[in-house]
């Protein structure tokens, strides 16, 4: 593949002492400055943690079935008792916030910058979602945008960083999955929270499933994203076969974030990234170097790369690398127990 040879690294054969990402943690209380605020308990390494989720709710060809699986036990809990304050968030986004609140609009921040929030690392950029159609994100902002077809989201300009926000209306009708029938909405929710669940649900990992109201300084967490967190585990939402079967990118996106992390996969994600490596050949080249370029920034590419290696990804992506790199990444480290 023509990526292959437009991706090299420095690969030092001498100095590969990787730190083990494979850890069980509980979070403390963050510090700036940390990876993350954590604990870690001494326990047999393995590629992967225990996955009790039931996920018998897909069929053979990828469709969720209807079933009797329960969503996890969902929290609201207080931003500062796991450590965020919101003296954390990014000016730019800030004024994103402020000007759509002040309109009398919700705003919240969701994803994987509430994940890296309670873990105490600056995240690389900050995704706003709001009650506001995205027509009226438009007119609340001088400098703003919407682009894509498909997922359509506003790009606001403020200074010389860019804002993206999406609407709770817009993504309410992207995802084909049928919430009614594969899950069991959380006991005790009201509109409000049903609204925000629904969003929740169709997003990537139980990690980056996070909901943070800046205002209220309350976090929401109605996919079980906090005791993954705790437990060091990458999880997928809804059963992995099928979550990366409807994007298969969710496969470099889970490497990635294990890799940057420090993570563990849980073992149903790491049997579907094993079983489904082959279908990130479907992404067009230009995608593959956006998602690998991620991969290999950050402080990560070592990690990212021994992932990749121990999941046949390695040979797919950058067989040329895997010709000189591949017997340095044989070590005890990948051992399953």
């Amino acid at each position: 593949m023509a990526i292959a040879s437009g991706l090299g690294f420095a690969c030092r054969p001498h100095h590969f002492p990787i730190r083990s990402p494979l850890r069980h943690c509980v979070i403390s209380k963050v510090r700036p400055s940390t990876i993350a605020a954590i604990e870690t308990f001494n326990e047999p390494e393995s590629l992967y943690v225990k996955d009790n989720t039931n996920h018998d709710s897909v069929s053979p060809n990828g469709k969720l079935m209807e079933s009797d699986r329960k969503a996890p036990k969902w929290k609201k809990l207080g931003s500062k008792d796991i450590g965020i304050s919101t003296s954390m968030i990014a000016r730019p986004t800030r004024v994103v916030l402020n000007g759509l609140k002040r309109k009398g609009y919700e705003v919240f921040l969701v994803g994987g910058c509430v994940r890296d929030l309670i873990l105490g690392r600056t995240p690389k950029d900050f995704d706003v979602i709001t009650s506001a159609e995205l027509k009226e994100v438009m007119r609340t902002f001088s400098r703003c945008e919407i682009i894509g077809r498909r997922f359509p989201i506003c790009h606001v300009h403020i200074d010389d960083s860019i804002v993206e926000v999406s609407s709770f209306s817009t993504c309410a009708t992207k995802s084909g999955r049928s919430f009614s029938l594969a899950f069991e909405r959380p006991f005790g929710c009201d509109q409000k929270d049903y609204v925000r669940w629904k969003n929740c649900l169709q997003r990537d990992f139980t990690i980056n499933g996070l909901m943070f109201d800046p205002y209220a300084k309350i976090v929401y967490d109605y996919m079980g994203g906090l005791e993954d967190i705790k437990k060091a585990k990458v999880q997928t939402i809804v059963p992995a076969s099928f979550s990366f079967l409807e994007d298969c990118a969710r496969i470099l996106r889970a490497v990635r974030i294990a890799a940057r992390l420090g993570f563990r996969f849980s073992k149903e994600t790491a049997q579907a990234v094993k079983n489904l490596s082959c279908s990130v050949l479907k992404l067009d080249k230009g995608r593959l170097l956006m998602e690998m370029n991620y991969m290999l920034a950050y402080g990560s590419a070592e990690a990212s790369l021994r992932l990749l290696w121990r999941f046949g990804l390695l040979d797919i992506l950058l067989p040329i690398q895997l010709h000189f790199a591949g017997s340095i990444f044989c070590a005890p480290y990948f051992s399953e127990t």
